[in-house]
């Protein structure tokens, strides 16, 4: 159970530094000095990869759990 436990921190470790990256994305992205049109496309882009990383985490905090419960 040890592995997965530590296969759930990972993952979750991996989303959350995806997050991270996803700010800077829209940081930069805003900061640009782009017309609209051409930020909104890239803070769309910032979102689709945020949920992802998002599900990411969220899959691996369910993965430390069930590697909890079941040692």
């Amino acid at each position: 159970m040890d592995m997965l436990i530590w296969g759930g921190a990972v993952l979750t470790m991996i989303g959350v530094l995806t997050l991270l990256w996803c700010i800077f994305l829209a940081m930069r992205a805003r900061k640009s000095g782009l017309p609209d049109d051409q930020i909104k496309a890239q803070l769309q882009r910032a979102v689709v990869l945020n949920l992802g990383a998002l599900a990411v985490s969220g899959l691996g905090l369910i993965v430390v759990v069930v590697g909890v419960i079941l040692g």
